[in-house]
C-alpha cells in the first residue's frame, strides 16, 4: 500500500478492527498481517484463553469443574503483548507462547472458555485494550460481545477439510490421518463454541463474510485492508 493510498493518521488513531471466525480459517495470520500493514497494534484473545486454560492445567484445577475453574479465574495475571510483528502473552510474569499451543491445552480450552466467571473476567482485559484503539482484533466474539461498535466487522471462515490442512501443517503434521484428526477436533470445537450459553461463535450484526478455502493470505489481507480503507 502507497502513502497515498493509507488511511489517515486520525482514522487510524482510534479504529478497530474486529476479526471473528471458525479455528484454522486463517484468523492469526490474517490480521498480523493487517495490523502490520496499517500500523496498528493486535490482539490474539483466544491466546488468553489458552493462557487461562495453561494457569488452571499448571495447577491441577479440573478443567471440566465448572465451579472450581470459576472460583480460581481471578487469580493468574494475564498480559497481552500487542506488537503484530513479536506478540506476546505472559502468565503471572513467564512467557507461556509455546506452552498454550499444547495438545493438553487444546484439549481443554473449549471448557475452561464456556465458564461465564472466565469470559467475564478476560472480555474486561480485552475490552481495557481494545478501547485505546488502533488495533485488530481476532476472537470469537469481538464483534458480537466484546465490541460491536467496531468500525470494520470481519467473520472468516474456511471449509473443514482445508482448515484442518493448515492447523496440521502447522503442527509440523501433514500425513492423512493426523488432518483427518484434526478435522474433527476443529468441528468438536465449533459446535461446542457455537451452542455455548455465553457469548456463542456466530456471525456479528454488520459483518463481512470472508471464505478464505481459496484465496492465498495476501488475498484475504487485500480484502480486509480494503475493507478498512471503505471505512475510512
Amino acid at each position: 500500500m502507497s502513502a497515498a493510498e493509507t488511511p489517515s493518521s486520525s482514522v487510524m488513531s482510534s479504529v478497530v478492527v474486529a476479526v471473528d471466525g471458525t479455528s484454522g480459517s486463517g484468523k492469526s495470520s490474517t490480521c498480523r498481517a493487517v495490523a502490520d500493514r496499517l500500523g496498528l497494534r493486535y490482539l490474539d484473545t483466544g491466546a488468553q484463553y489458552r493462557a487461562m486454560t495453561w494457569w488452571m492445567l499448571a495447577h491441577d484445577i479440573d478443567v471440566h469443574d465448572a465451579a472450581g475453574v470459576a472460583a480460581a479465574a481471578a487469580t493468574p495475571v494475564i498480559e497481552s503483548g500487542t506488537d503484530p510483528l513479536g506478540p506476546t502473552i505472559t502468565v503471572d510474569g513467564t512467557d507461556v507462547s509455546v506452552e498454550i499451543r499444547s495438545d493438553a491445552v487444546n484439549a481443554a480450552v473449549s471448557p475452561v472458555s464456556t465458564v461465564p466467571e472466565v469470559r467475564s473476567r478476560l472480555v474486561a482485559l480485552q475490552r481495557e485494550l481494545i478501547g485505546a484503539g488502533r488495533i485488530v482484533v481476532e476472537g470469537r466474539d469481538i464483534g458480537s460481545v466484546v465490541w460491536p461498535e467496531a468500525a470494520v466487522k470481519i467473520y472468516l471462515t474456511a471449509d473443514p477439510s482445508a482448515r484442518a490442512a493448515r492447523r496440521a501443517l502447522e503442527n509440523g503434521a501433514d500425513d492423512a490421518e493426523r488432518i483427518a484428526a484434526t478435522e474433527a477436533s476443529l468441528l468438536a470445537r465449533d459446535e461446542i463454541d457455537s451452542g455455548r450459553a455465553v457469548a456463542p461463535l456466530t456471525m456479528a450484526d454488520g459483518a463481512a463474510h470472508i471464505d478464505s478455502t481459496h484465496r492465498t493470505l495476501d488475498e484475504v489481507v487485500d480484502l480486509v485492508v480494503g475493507l478498512v480503507m471503505e471505512t475510512a
